[in-house]
């Protein structure tokens, strides 16, 4: 029963990881216009995302616009798009192998090494779902910041941390987190499967 729950702990911990990456990757809030300065006007709130930008007012209105071209965005966002719609589609396959594996679910047979095999080939899925997360969260932070600290980016076009980023690097955490309970569980479990081994029958004389 203790694996059952690390089981059910371990994908919980993965869904609400995909969950916020999946959100995270749709968000406009990536990176958002910096008030380091005394005289930038802050009437205007500039976002930008992986998909559009965004500029809001001091009254509340949003207005956002789609990205025109792929080809003539810069090459971390499209690497960040590449990665994180690669984690969005492992979820619902790691989503799949994770519940046909577990303990609880009569889904794949009722072989339990086999089982175990398929839920930790899931908790691996969605270990390499939350890499790839982190990977895409972390070289876009990291250009945010090279480019605050850039003393050649005038200081009206610099850009912090937005709410999207955060979550983004929460959700590859959870997922991180998720998939190795779930495969080390699956694998402390998966070797009871095994029949026992009978002793020899002794020879009667």
């Amino acid at each position: 029963m203790a694996h059952g729950g690390l089981q059910a702990l371990g994908l919980a911990l993965a869904l609400a990881g995909w969950a916020a990456l999946l959100v995270a990757l749709v968000l406009p809030q990536w990176e958002v216009s910096s008030f380091a300065g005394d005289s930038i006007i802050t009437a205007l709130v500039t976002m930008k995302g992986l998909w559009m930008s965004c500029v809001s007012t001091s009254t509340g209105q949003l207005q956002c616009k789609s990205y025109d071209s792929i080809l003539a965005l810069p090459g971390h966002l499209q690497a960040t798009r590449a990665m994180l719609v690669v984690a969005a589609v492992l979820g619902p396959l790691a989503l799949g192998a994770a519940v046909a594996g577990m303990k609880c679910t009569r889904c794949g047979g009722d072989d339990p090494r086999k089982k175990a095999s398929v839920a930790t080939a899931g908790g691996a899925l969605f270990i390499l779902a939350g890499l790839l997360g982190l990977v895409a969260c972390s070289w876009y932070g990291h250009r945010i910041v090279t480019s605050f600290y850039d003393p050649t980016v005038p200081i009206n076009y610099k850009y912090e941390f937005g709410s999207a980023l955060f979550l983004g690097w929460a959700g590859a955490a959870l997922e991180l987190l998720g998939g190795s309970l779930l495969a080390s569980s699956c694998c402390s479990c998966g070797g009871r499967g095994a029949a026992p081994r009978g002793y020899p029958r002794s020879k009667s004389p």
